[in-house]
């Protein structure tokens, strides 16, 4: 791709934005933009950029305004923003208009929504995955222990089952045990189904992790960071398979080091 001056970055919470503001600079950004919003984007986020928009979330108008203003013709969408958040928004004018329309209220349709309203003042939304090549996870073992054919037969028979939940829009993780599934994520989030599926597989259990068929990488791409390892290790998992080349490791080198303290495998996996 060619290396955009000017980059306006939508930023959740967590580390995603960090990497992605570092990675662009690294690349050739000389300008970057954030939207930032209120109880949710850290201010060491806001401090790396070369200017901030603070804002609510649910104030479409206002990030739209704030793209206009800031000049850039590409932006990205990096980071979390908290499920609760998206249902206690308090819409702007802009947004009630939008929600109007959407017939299905859920990650990919609000933030497609975002992708086209961007389009339409002349903004492209990058994939969430540029300028991240070195955190994406590889196939085969990343860090930890190496495998038994039995862990392996539960990938793959997992791999296909957190696919098919995924197509249904039920959740995009699940935890697996001999052939068992054992919990499957839905609206509480990838580390509330690792706690569940660890309770119930007493140990040893597998979480497996892909994108939805037809994913817009563009944004919810799967993401695995330290926090999940340590959550992964509370639940007493032993393996966390990801699906390799759109599976971002925040950061990789720290999620390896996290992944091996732990005696966790962590296992790229490929349709």
């Amino acid at each position: 791709m060619n290396i955009p001056d000017s980059l306006f970055l939508i930023a959740g919470s967590g580390i995603y934005p960090q990497l992605v503001i570092a990675a662009a600079r690294t690349a050739g950004v000389k300008k970057i933009s954030v939207a930032a919003f209120q109880d949710e984007t850290p201010e060491s986020t806001a401090a790396a950029a070369d200017e901030v928009y603070w804002m609510r979330v649910g104030q479409l108008g206002r990030l739209l305004a704030a793209a206009k203003k800031s000049g850039a013709r590409q932006a990205l969408m990096a980071g979390q923003l908290a499920p609760k958040n998206l249902f206690a928004l308090r819409p702007d004018l802009k947004t009630l208009v939008v929600l109007a329309r959407l017939k299905r209220r859920n990650a990919a349709t609000l933030f497609g929504e975002v992708a086209n309203q961007l389009e339409s003042i002349g903004v492209t939304l990058l994939d969430a995955t540029t300028f991240l090549d070195a955190h994406l996870a590889p196939e085969g073992i990343i860090a930890g222990p190496r495998l038994k054919p039995r862990q392996l037969e539960d990938i793959r028979y997992g791999f296909e089952i957190a696919k098919e939940s995924s197509r249904l829009d039920i959740g995009q993780t699940i935890v697996v045990k001999h052939g068992t599934v054992l919990a499957v994520e839905a609206f509480e989030g990838t580390n509330e189904c690792l706690r569940r599926g660890g309770a119930l597989g007493q140990g040893n259990a597998v979480m497996v992790k892909v994108t939805k068929p037809g994913q817009d990488m563009r944004f919810d791409v799967p993401v695995i960071g330290d926090q999940t390892i340590a959550v992964a290790r509370e639940a007493k998992l032993k393996i966390l398979a990801v699906e390799a080349h759109c599976t971002v490791l925040l950061d990789k080198p720290v999620v390896c080091q996290a992944a091996e303290a732990a005696g966790i495998t962590l296992y790229g996996i490929s349709s």
